[in-house]
């Protein structure tokens, strides 16, 4: 099934939701004035673009059907369209893979689908001929690394793990002499979803960036930020702060199957301007897509 097909169908919740707000404005209005402006505002803010996407999005509308002379309703929403995919047009949505080996380091609160996450890309990668080695650096949350494990298993991916407890960054050095013995081509690294505190978390994770600076670093390398599209606006306020703590690179929003809220999507990237790079709209490794700006788009509206 295509992009947008797919994508399409997952994002049902959130297309029903729109039509019933936004599909009003765009029918229930014969002439863009003021009432139409704010209409699709609040219609915006309640698909979650958030307060301050939705105002720039509706502030850049108004700006195209002054500039272009746009007449109708139908006119504004392409112009719309127009206007969220360069809003989501924020980077290169394809992972950095430029190196042998490259690097991805997962980073996510437990509970957003993280793990699941690395089996579907490793599962992804090796269908492309990848020799793909992971690491079960979450050894805080029990049975972490049994359900990496799992998923190694499923996609034929190779896999370093320790007993519980132990050192994160350790078993990040164990994996990449690991991968250099084995030639991997990528190396992808699983970290704790949450320590007992944010300086906690930060510590943990700038020690591993450490040991793959020093041992790798030549690299090419992904920060990927895993988000729980059904959070909605909380994901946001959750990629700011790991924004903040982790130089995030590139974000992958799972679970968009789930939730009316598919607008976070353009509020993350739009926001934080880090591109989005993996929607998730289903169980199947397959389900777990490259993410596509104009596709996304077209099937949200």
């Amino acid at each position: 099934m295509a992009f947008f097909d797919k994508i399409k169908a997952g994002l049902t919740k959130t297309r029903d939701a729109l039509s019933n707000t936004l599909g009003g404005v765009f029918t229930g209005f014969s002439e863009i004035d003021d009432d139409f402006y704010d209409e699709l505002e609040e219609s915006l803010i309640l698909a979650d673009l958030g307060v301050d996407t939705a105002v720039k999005a509706t502030d850049l509308l108004r700006k195209a059907v002054r500039e272009q002379h746009l007449k109708t309703t139908d006119e504004a929403r392409s112009a719309l369209k127009e206007i969220l995919v360069q809003m989501l047009s924020v980077g290169d949505t394809t992972l950095n893979l430029s190196t042998s080996p490259a690097v991805i380091l997962v980073i996510g609160v437990n509970g957003v689908g993280k793990t699941t996450t690395i089996g579907k890309i490793a599962t992804q990668l090796k269908m492309q001929g990848k020799n793909v080695l992971l690491v079960a650096g979450d050894t805080f949350r029990a049975a972490a690394a049994d359900q990496l494990e799992i998923w190694a298993q499923r996609s034929g991916a190779a896999i370093v793990r320790q007993h519980e407890g132990a050192d994160p960054a350790s078993v990040v050095f164990d994996g990449i002499q690991s991968a250099k013995a084995k030639g991997a081509d990528v190396i992808i690294i699983d970290t704790a979803g949450r320590l007992h505190n944010k300086t906690n978390l930060m510590n943990e994770l700038n020690k591993i960036s450490r040991i793959v600076e020093r041992e790798l670093p030549d690299a090419a390398r992904e920060v990927l930020l895993v988000l729980d599209g059904t959070t909605g606006q909380n994901g946001l306020i959750q990629a700011k702060q790991f924004k903040e703590i982790a130089g995030v690179t590139s974000i992958a929003l799972t679970k968009l199957d789930g939730t009316a809220k598919g607008g976070i999507v353009i509020a993350v990237a739009d926001t934080l301007q880090i591109p989005v790079k993996f929607v998730g709209v289903g169980e199947q490794a397959d389900d777990l897509m490259p993410f596509e700006a104009q596709g996304f788009v077209d099937a949200l509206l």
